[in-house]
């Protein structure tokens, strides 16, 4: 299975344990697109709607097309009584938009899941003259705040993580989207602390693409050490989140 895909085979636990964004990424955002009644956005795989609620509370034309069944019947189950919301399941990569163009594009962590090569020509095509292409993604540090625990649970890493794919990112750079044509390419950095016990933390990192793949008798070990050795640490663990926003226009 590809591991792109495979994200939709936990979407319980992708709804519960995936962190969202934090309201001043959704503010920039909003305030930089405009985004009110009459205009158009596509999101790029959703998941299970960690970005798409501020969108659809604008009252713009959301749509979203999200590669993963259970994925989209989760979205639909949370979202379909906006009178604004409309989803499709497929892929975006062989998907036939037609003639359809829009104001904004936006990727919550998926778009980096398509190579590149793919990506920005096909956005670009998508977008009306001026639109905008948005891309974020959140960067977590718990090496900093949590030092002695970080090192304990690298060894439990050490021991245990032995995924059998390995996760690679592929043909991507979000600062590339300049060399496709997009002009005004600009990154907004927004910071924000979480802070986690034993049981959420290996619900969320039961949540990585890499980590699902571990076999067993590995995988029972690894999860069952991870929350032990938090545990060890009064129950707790810091992340130091860094939310990032790429922003870039397609010309008039």
């Amino acid at each position: 299975m590809e591991l792109r895909r495979i994200f939709d085979t936990i979407p319980n636990e992708f709804d519960t344990f995936r962190p969202r964004y934090c309201a001043q990424l959704f503010d920039k955002l909003i305030n930089f697109c405009n985004l009110k009644q009459g205009k158009t956005v596509l999101e790029l795989g959703p998941g299970t709607g960690q970005a798409t609620e501020p969108i659809l509370k604008t009252g713009c034309n959301y749509n979203a097309i999200e590669l993963g069944k259970n994925f989209y019947n989760v979205m639909k189950a949370k979202y379909a009584h906006y009178p604004n919301f409309n989803i499709v399941n497929d892929d975006f990569i062989t998907h036939d938009f037609g003639d359809t163009q829009f104001d904004m594009i936006y990727s919550a962590a998926t778009i980096q899941w398509i190579d590149e090569e793919i990506a920005f020509p096909k956005t670009f095509k998508l977008l009306k003259p001026g639109g905008t292409l948005a891309m974020f993604l959140t960067k977590s540090d718990y090496k900093t705040p949590n030092p002695s625990l970080y090192a304990q649970i690298q060894k439990v890493y050490d021991k245990y993580h032995k995924p059998s794919i390995p996760y690679t990112r592929g043909s991507f750079s979000y600062t590339n989207a300049p060399l496709y044509g997009y002009e005004n390419f600009e990154t907004h950095e927004f910071h924000t602390t979480r802070v986690l016990n034993a049981e959420e933390y290996v619900g969320l990192c039961s949540t990585h693409c890499d980590h699902i793949t571990i076999p067993e008798p590995y995988k029972t070990e690894f999860f069952n050490g991870l929350k032990d050795t938090v545990e060890k640490h009064d129950n707790k663990i810091v992340f130091y989140d860094t939310h990032v926003l790429h922003l870039a226009k397609k010309p008039l």
